[in-house]
């Protein structure tokens, strides 16, 4: 899939040629894309289309059978990962034996805090006010996710990669995912989002990379 002209801001992230393969069976690609500052961009396709290894290779955490990924126009690396992208995935990345005021130190001490906001004003921002020393364990899998959402909007990441945001949340839930993506593109941030529900991000007319499964492609 290609993007469409670039806009124009210098794109926070390419995909240049970008293919998985698991024991040479092709996951995904070659995809060509870009992302710019301010995009919320959709990625849509079935189940094994390749949507969650997608953004493991986006995020560092697989390495691409083929291809690049530029950050701002440089080879994307692990180092400059930590500071740069925030990866919200199926496994949060939070401690049970931690509270969240806990999760949210630590994950300030490994990414950094962007400027002008404080844990305690993230949890109270994704809703959990009075729940900041409660142990992670005694939470719902809702509130969990809340405690992983308040870890986006501390550190100073431009690129959010989010897949499913919207499980386990209810409607408060999901229109709080759509209310921190609309303010992190307003900052000229830009994500990168998956979604199985009717719930996904609307605001505008939001641009979709479409993934197709490996079967869908060669039919």
């Amino acid at each position: 899939m290609n993007s469409p002209a670039p806009l124009e801001a210098p794109a926070l992230l390419q995909a240049r040629g970008l293919a998985y393969l698991r024991n040479d069976e092709p996951i995904f690609g070659p995809l060509d894309f870009a992302l710019y500052p301010g995009e919320v961009v959709l990625i849509e396709g079935d189940n094994g289309s390749g949507k969650t290894t997608l953004l493991k290779v986006l995020s560092g955490l697989l390495a691409p059978s083929a291809g690049s990924v530029l950050l701002n126009g440089e080879p994307l690396t692990l180092a400059r990962l930590s500071h740069q992208v925030a990866l919200l995935g199926h496994l949060l990345g939070i401690k049970a034996e931690l509270s969240p005021l806990q999760n949210l130190r630590f994950a300030i001490g490994l990414g950094g805090l962007r400027p002008g906001i404080t844990p305690h004003h993230a949890l109270k921002s994704v809703g959990l006010d009075g729940y900041e020393d409660v142990p992670l364990r005694q939470l719902s899998a809702g509130q969990k996710k809340r405690v992983a959402l308040a870890r986006l909007l501390l550190v100073p990441a431009a690129l959010w990669l989010l897949d499913e945001p919207y499980a386990n949340l209810d409607r408060e839930g999901m229109a709080l995912v759509n209310r921190l993506l609309e303010v992190h593109a307003l900052r000229g941030g830009a994500a990168l989002i998956t979604s199985h529900g009717a719930y996904a991000y609307t605001s505008g007319t939001p641009r979709r990379l479409q993934l197709h499964a490996p079967a869908e492609k060669a039919a």
